[in-house]
């Protein structure tokens, strides 16, 4: 199968947002975009009966509608339509796993859900193969101007223990794809032997935070040499990760954050920075599975 990006589509008003989103994404990679509506109740393709008693009718619809304003915004893009009998969470993650990557539309902590919002999307990020990306509706809004410096920025919370390559590759790769800086960010808890009863000892703080940036550093060194042409900004910040991930997404293009595909048993399938940033930041999302 030649390299596709995939988006779910459910008729929602975030689905397209998604669907835009993806169709950016799949015009600067050069990619084909695969527009997928997955229901179980599709029947077999009917022939010769009118649009009024096709069964299919509205699933067709939500593809087509979609197509054809995707098309008209990205004349040259290759766009195809993909309608699956099958329950939705299944046929994601079957088209995740066949995807450079799949982007869904998502609603945050808002509590009315849809058929792909909340019961699918989060389970979808917990288990797919490959990286997933939650686009909200508003992510398309007016925000706040940033500053010229991370306008638009890919940023990615990164740990300093463990692997991350798979991580690093897509966030390196998705700002050389987007032509704008990578912002690397680490976040760390001030510990317990640092406060004191005036505050925070501040020779203690300099200390954690200049070894934090050693070691970021060092774990940078080789993406750096491998992407001279992406500019990076690299910080440490006294902070809890998902706080430091968050505020320094504020204005964000694109927020990376890391899923571990091997986790205890009873721990969850999504870390607290990766659900913090799908649950509060206002950029789109990408969750990326790695060992």
């Amino acid at each position: 199968m030649e390299p596709v990006i995939t988006v779910g589509l459910d008729g929602s008003p975030e689905s397209l947002a998604a669907a835009h989103w993806a169709a950016d994404e799949a015009e600067r990679r050069k990619l084909t975009l695969r527009l997928l509506h997955a229901w179980p109740m599709l029947v077999p393709e009917p022939t010769n009966i009118p649009s009024e008693m096709d069964q299919n009718y509205w699933a067709k619809r939500i593809v087509h509608n979609a197509r054809a304003e995707l098309q008209a915004r990205h004349p040259g893009l290759s766009i195809v339509g993909n309608l699956v009998a099958d329950d939705a969470q299944d046929a994601l993650l079957q088209a995740a796993s066949e995807s450079e990557m799949l982007v869904l539309g998502s609603r945050g902590l808002q509590p009315v859900e849809n058929y792909f919002m909340g019961d699918i999307s989060m389970p979808v990020v917990a288990r797919a193969e490959r990286p997933v990306v939650l686009v909200r509706a508003e992510a398309h809004e007016e925000r706040p101007q940033p500053t010229p410096r991370t306008a638009g920025a890919v940023v990615v919370a990164v740990k300093l223990y463990g692997p991350c390559d798979d991580l690093l590759e897509f966030s390196f790769g998705t700002a050389t794809a987007r032509g704008m800086p990578l912002q690397v960010v680490h976040g760390r808890s001030v510990p317990v032997h640092a406060h004191v009863p005036w505050g925070v000892d501040h020779d203690v703080t300099e200390e954690i935070t200049q070894e934090a940036q050693k070691q970021l550093s060092q774990v940078l060194r080789p993406w750096r040499e491998k992407f001279p042409g992406v500019d990076v900004v690299d910080v440490v910040r006294l902070d809890s990760p998902a706080k430091a991930v968050v505020r320094d997404a504020e204005h964000a293009g694109l927020l990376v954050v890391g899923r571990r595909k091997h986790r205890p048993a009873l721990a969850p399938r999504v870390g607290p920075v990766a659900q913090a940033a799908i649950h509060h930041a206002r950029c789109p999302v990408a969750v990326v599975p790695h060992d």
